[in-house]
């Protein structure tokens, strides 16, 4: 049907027509296909630009025949004058000049009309193609994807004393930075989950009456949920392996991480119930699923303190250990170096 309404549509009117959208979609598919690397869409946008520098190839052919006609050529190859008949020759010597013919005049305003059709059509198309191009920049977005969750920018709450006390302590918002990264999802293998929940506090590490800093930071996929944690003590890493042997931490690994002393360990979280209902009672405190924790000494000389990573999930199972050494790799450098005391 669109083809049938282009062919009865003026050749001064259909040609400039086709260009003007052939080249928009052409550039335009082309530019799509190279941000998105997108190999067909390129060879797509191809054929609309070779599709369009054909049609301007004769429009072309078209204007140059239109300046510069040709007389008709008789079948043995002798030129011969059409223009007028022979016995109208007498009148154009006996007159100053030429008398334009009846149609003359006609000619010439279908000629004006064709060419102001022309420049009407590729102005119209000219404007929806600009507006479609630049409407998706500007228009607000009906995508309902769900939008990954952010660090809170609310009022920062007054630190304990425990962090006045402590040289350079990272607070939760920091951590929280550190860890919510674009690529956290990707680095535990589940690309294509977007973090539901993120939290930090500011705490201080229990059974120290409030005189350790140690501030907090959590993710919260579908899959897993990733936890960081720094705390200002004076334990060394050694000593807190040793720890470690006389508790319940199992597949305990040494190693060392960006030039750190650092230990690998599994645990069990914690589940605990409580039920909303008559009373407001809980349940009692239940081993929960198996966690994964890397931890990392503060600074080079593993003079106290250490950066804890954890990663668990619901169903139980757990990444690979190369996950948690690569979030080490991207949130340690966030976090200063504890300086000499």
């Amino acid at each position: 049907m669109l083809g049938f309404l282009l062919r009865l549509l003026p050749f001064w009117v259909r040609e400039p027509l086709l260009i003007a959208v052939g080249s928009v979609l052409g550039v335009r598919i082309m530019y799509l296909a190279v941000r998105d690397h997108d190999r067909g869409a390129a060879g797509l946008g191809a054929v609309f630009l070779v599709f369009t520098a054909i049609r301007v190839y004769t429009v072309i052919r078209a204007l140059r025949a239109r300046r510069n006609p040709s007389p008709a050529t008789s079948a043995d190859g002798a030129a011969v004058d059409t223009a007028a008949p022979p016995q109208a020759q007498p009148q154009a010597q006996a007159g100053t000049g030429p008398r334009p013919g009846p149609d003359t005049p006609k000619k010439k305003e279908e000629e004006h009309n064709a060419w102001g059709q022309a420049f009407a059509a590729v102005a119209v198309f000219g404007a929806l193609a600009v507006a479609l191009w630049v409407a998706p920049r500007y228009m607000p977005s009906d995508d309902n994807s769900p939008q990954p969750a952010s660090c809170s920018d609310g009022a920062h709450e007054a630190l304990p004393k425990a962090y006045k006390d402590t040289p350079r302590p990272v607070t939760g918002e920091e951590l929280c930075k550190a860890l919510n990264r674009s690529d956290l999802a990707k680095l535990l293998g589940t690309p294509e989950e977007t973090a539901t929940t993120v939290s930090s506090t500011n705490n201080t590490a229990p059974l120290t009456d409030g005189k350790v800093a140690q501030p907090e930071a959590e993710v919260t996929f579908d899959t897993y949920t990733v936890n960081v944690s720094a705390t200002y003590n004076k334990l060394s890493t050694d000593q807190y392996v040793k720890l470690m042997k006389f508790g319940n931490e199992k597949d305990i690994k040494t190693l060392t991480v960006l030039g750190r002393s650092a230990v690998l360990s599994s645990d069990h979280t914690m589940k605990l119930e409580i039920n909303l209902g008559s009373g407001g009672s809980g349940g009692p405190v239940e081993e929960g699923p198996l966690a994964r924790t890397l931890s990392v000494a503060l600074d080079r000389n593993d003079r106290g303190g250490y950066c804890e990573i954890t990663v668990w999930s619901t169903s139980g199972a757990l990444p690979n250990d190369s996950a948690l050494l690569d979030i080490a790799e991207k949130v340690l450098p966030e976090i200063p170096e504890r300086p000499v005391r």
